[in-house]
Parts: structure tokens; C-alpha cells; sequence
């Protein structure tokens, strides 16, 4: 299965007119930003003192490639990230009233309230690591009570039902962005070198899949898996409710999914918490800042994110591979190696955390060990 990750299709030319119109809009009104490509001024500085190490060549296998990508974003040959943050954005779904969830949609907000209390997964991981964790409400459907943990950031009251509607508005998709990209300024003001994304919303599963059809044009029986635990007729029933949003989006667009401007995608048939997901990703890049992509609905917001703005792929540090059906082919689209394969289907950035000790020792190995000439060892590479 060929899946599209490197920018847009090609219109057909009966929408070729429709497309340039949509491009000109979406430059005056999709939020922006401004991510450099990676210099690589560094990279043969890198890679040797890499090579030098009291090892054979290779033999760290993905740590390598790991120390080498944060050396290479930071434009440095002593980087760190001892300084990590676990950043959790949180949203309803109105396409759950539907049936795309095994759960019901109160369970979002008495999940956020289990990872503000330290009780979630995501919560005791981070615990583990000393790393600090901030959920975001960027679209739950009540009001949470204030929190220090929680960050108040509320855009909507959770997203239309896409099946029937837009799912939201281009204001709503923007503020959704800029919410995420502001989450990350701040973090990147306190100091923080290494940022980590997770996202809590009933049937957001389900959205990211529909989000994955938008921007691919793959069918969604192809992208739509069992998410939270949904059996086969659960997740037959799911595809067919994407399989109605996406239908009606493309008959209001008047272009099929695999042709739509990322505002297209994002006001159809998006999710706040996805969204707010992609914009502190491009946000961290923009920065110059490396941060991990958790599972599938994570890397579903990241293409979303490349729609936007291609280079933000660079600063990505992929987590793991998770039990979704559609999430390692949509992994190999991205080329991507991630470092761990434990089967989750969690979500919450439960896989981001945990892989966070194995990037502390890539980092560690890269700084701290020592060179062959350094220990007065025979290099025999």
C-alpha cells in the first residue's frame, strides 16, 4: 500500500482552478510558520566523534541515529536533553455520538481528571522520569476545574459531528494551532530542551483515521483500527461513519479525499486536540526544538503538520510503533525507525515517555563516552 507523506497529490484538472482558488485562501487564513531546514553544518563533526567512540562502527545501532539527529537540531557537539517536558492536549469528538468509540465521550473529561490527580499512565511514567506533565484543554466538553497541572486553552466545546458537518470552524482550527504553539513557547521559556506530546479525546482514534483518509486519499477500511477496543463489527461501523464525513466533505469540496488544502482537511473533518498536537509540533521545530511523536493519532497529526509545513519532519523523534492497524504503514511512509515496539494502543503519550531514558542514553553514550584516543584503546576500524 503506497500512502501519500511528501506533499500534495496532484489535482485532477477539473479541480485544478477550484485548488489554486482554495491555496490563495488558505495563505491568507491557515496559521503560518517559519521552519528552517536543518543546516547540517555539524554533521561530519558529529558522525566522527560518533565513529570514535571505544566501540566498533555501528554498534549502538539506533542509539547512534538517535544522538546524532538531537547533535544535528541543536547545532551542537554536547547536546542535552536532561530538561523534557510531557505536554497532553485534551478534546471531545462530536462524531462519538455516532458510535466511532467503545467509550462514551464522558470519559474524556474523567480522564483528565486521573492524569491532573497522577493516576493516568502518562502521569506515573512521567513520575518515573521526573519529567513534568501540562494537560491542555484545548476542546473538552465541560468546564474542568482549575488545576496547576492544567492549562486552560478551551477553543470549543469539542468538534461538530463530522459525518453530518464541518467539524469545525477555521477559526476554531486556528486557535487550535496556536494553542499548541503557544504551549510550546512557554515550555521553551522555562527552558525546556526536549518536548513530548500525548492527547486525551474519546473517538479521537477514529478522527485521526478520517484525517489520514483526508490527506491520503486511502480508503478508510483501510486506516480505521480497533482504536480503545472496539471488535470487528465496532470497527466495520466506525469506517462507515468516516466513510459518510468523508463523502460529504468531498461533495461540499467538490474534490475527492487525497486533494484537499490542509485548512480543508483541519475544518472538515479535524480534531482540536490533533490540531493543537500539529501546531506545538511545528512550533517545537520552529524553535529549533527536537520533540517525540507518541502513536498513531500522534503521527497522524504530524502529517498534518508536514501539509503545513514540510521541514517540520526533521525535529520528529518517532516513540513507537502501536497496535493500530493502519499506524506502521503510515511509520514506513515516514521512513521512520521508531524505538520501541510494545504493542500499545494507550495513547496519552504513554510511548513518548517511555522511550524518553533510551534518548537521556543516547545522549549520554554520545557526550560522556569516551574516544578511542581518549581511553588508549587500538582502533582497528
Amino acid at each position: 500500500m503506497k500512502w501519500f507523506v511528501n506533499g500534495r497529490q496532484k489535482q485532477t484538472a477539473k479541480a485544478s482552478s477550484a485548488y489554486e482558488r482554495c491555496e490563495k485562501l488558505e495563505k491568507q487564513v491557515l496559521k503560518t510558520f517559519n521552519v528552517a531546514p536543518i543546516d547540517g553544518v555539524l554533521d561530519d563533526q558529529i558522525q566522527h566523534k560518533i565513529d570514535m567512540k571505544t566501540k566498533p562502527l555501528g554498534a549502538l545501532g539506533g542509539l547512534e541515529s538517535i544522538a546524532f539527529q538531537i547533535a544535528r537540531i541543536q547545532n551542537t557537539l554536547v547536546p542535552s536533553v536532561n530538561k523534557a517536558k510531557m505536554i497532553v492536549f485534551a478534546a471531545d469528538h462530536g462524531a462519538v455520538a455516532k458510535g466511532i468509540s467503545a467509550f462514551p465521550q464522558e470519559v474524556t473529561p474523567q480522564m483528565v481528571g486521573n492524569f491532573l490527580a497522577g493516576g493516568a499512565a502518562v502521569s506515573v511514567f512521567s513520575q518515573q522520569h521526573n519529567v513534568p506533565l501540562k494537560v491542555v484543554d484545548v476542546g473538552v466538553k465541560v468546564d474542568m476545574p482549575d488545576h496547576p497541572l492544567l492549562s486552560q486553552r478551551k477553543v470549543a466545546y469539542g468538534s461538530k459531528d463530522f459525518s453530518e458537518t464541518a467539524a469545525l470552524t477555521l477559526d476554531e482550527v486556528n486557535r487550535a494551532l496556536e494553542a499548541g504553539a503557544a504551549e510550546v513557547t512557554d515550555a521553551v521559556d522555562e527552558g525546556v530542551e526536549l518536548l513530548m506530546f500525548g492527547e486525551m479525546g474519546i473517538g479521537n482514534t477514529g478522527v485521526s483515521s478520517c484525517m489520514l483518509s483526508a490527506i491520503s486519499g486511502v480508503e478508510a477500511k483501510q486506516t480505521t483500527g480497533r482504536g480503545t477496543g472496539l471488535d470487528s463489527e465496532g470497527v466495520s461501523k466506525k469506517a462507515l461513519i468516516i466513510d459518510q464525513a468523508l463523502q460529504r466533505a468531498a461533495s461540499e469540496l467538490n474534490k475527492p479525499a487525497g486533494e484537499w488544502a490542509p485548512w480543508e482537511v483541519a475544518t472538515q473533518v479535524g480534531g482540536l486536540e490533533i490540531l493543537a498536537m500539529a501546531g506545538a509540533m511545528l512550533r517545537s521545530a520552529e524553535l529549533k526544538k527536537p520533540y517525540v511523536v507518541d502513536g498513531f493519532i500522534c503521527t497522524v497529526a504530524l502529517l498534518f503538520a508536514k501539509q503545513v509545513q514540510a521541514e517540520v519532519v526533521a525535529y520528529a523523534i518517532f516513540a513507537h510503533q502501536s497496535n493500530e492497524q493502519a499506524h506502521q504503514v503510515l511509520l514506513e511512509a515516514f521512513d521512520a525507525t521508531p524505538i520501541l515496539k510494545l504493542d500499545l494502543r494507550l495513547g496519552e503519550g504513554s510511548g513518548a515517555i517511555l522511550s524518553y531514558p533510551i534518548i537521556q542514553s543516547a545522549v549520554t553514550f554520545f557526550n560522556n563516552m569516551a574516544s578511542f584516543e581518549a581511553a588508549g584503546v587500538t582502533n582497528v576500524s
